[in-house]
C-alpha cells in the first residue's frame, strides 16, 4: 500500500508486546512504514532513562534513589520509522543504549513504579498525537499503557529462536548465555509489580518462530489492515 492511500485510511493505534527476540522492532517499524503510520520504541524510553541513571552514577540497586531522579531526564523520542530517534537531554542516545551494561540493568530501573508512570505518561501522549495512527511497541502496551488500543498483537518465540536472533544482533554474543539472559529477562519482566510484560486478554498472539521477518509482517499488515476496514 502506498503511503498517501494509507494516509486517507481511519487513524489506528496498534499495540505490539512481547519478550526480547521475538522481532518486534523490525516487525513495528516495516509495519508502520508501510502503512504510514508513527512508529513508538518504547523499550528505547527505558533503556535511555536507565542510560541516565548509570551516567548520572546513580545506584541501581537502590530503588528510592531511581524514584528520587526519575523525573529529571528529558527524553524525546522521534516516531518516524524510517529513521526514529531517542535523545536525552538533547544528546543522541541510539547507540549508547544499546550496551550490554544499559541491557543488564534495565530490568531493575524499568520496575521501579515512578519511572514506568513518567516513562507512560510520555508514551501516551506520544500515541495521542499520532495523526495518522501509531504503532508502539513494548512490553506492557496493551495491558497498561494503551489498554484502550485498536489492535493488540503479542508476538512470542521459543528461546532458542529468540536467542539465535539476538546473538546475531549481538554480533558474535554466545549463543547459551544469551539464550540464559533472556530467560532471566523474562522471568524479571513477567513478575515485577508495577505493568509486567503480560499478553492482554483481547490480544491476537503471533509465534514468530518458525516465520521469516517478511511473513511476520505480512501477518500483521494483514491484522491492521483487517481492523481498519472493520473485518
Amino acid at each position: 500500500m502506498e503511503n498517501g492511500a494509507a494516509r486517507t485510511a481511519p487513524a489506528v493505534i496498534v499495540a505490539i508486546d512481547g519478550p526480547s527476540g521475538t522481532g518486534k522492532s523490525s516487525t513495528s517499524k516495516a509495519v508502520a512504514a508501510q502503512l504510514g503510520l508513527s512508529y513508538l520504541d518504547t523499550g528505547a524510553q527505558y533503556r535511555a532513562i536507565t542510560w541516565w541513571m548509570v551516567n548520572n552514577g546513580i545506584d541501581i540497586a537502590d530503588p528510592s534513589a531511581i524514584a528520587a531522579v526519575a523525573g529529571k531526564p528529558e527524553i524525546v523520542s522521534g516516531t518516524d520509522p524510517a529513521a526514529p530517534t531517542i535523545t536525552v537531554d538533547g544528546t543522541d542516545v541510539s547507540g549508547p543504549i544499546r550496551t550490554q551494561e544499559v541491557t543488564s540493568k534495565v530490568s531493575a530501573v524499568s520496575a521501579v513504579p515512578e519511572v514506568r508512570t513518567r516513562i507512560t505518561e510520555l508514551q501516551r501522549s506520544l500515541a495521542a498525537s499520532a495523526q495518522n495512527g501509531i504503532v508502539v511497541e513494548g512490553r506492557d502496551i496493551g495491558t497498561t499503557v494503551l489498554p484502550d488500543a485498536d489492535l493488540k498483537i503479542f508476538l512470542t518465540a521459543s528461546p532458542e529462536a529468540r536467542a539465535a536472533r539476538r546473538s546475531g544482533e549481538l554480533k558474535g554474543a554466545d549463543l547459551h548465555s544469551t539464550r540464559e539472559a533472556l530467560i532471566k529477562r523474562d522471568v524479571a519482566d513477567s513478575n515485577r509489580k508495577t505493568s509486567p510484560l503480560a499478553k492482554a486478554d483481547d490480544a491476537v498472539e503471533v509465534d514468530t518462530t518458525d516465520l521469516t521477518l517478511k511473513q511476520v509482517i505480512e501477518c500483521v499488515v494483514t491484522l491492521v489492515e483487517e481492523k481498519r476496514t472493520g473485518q
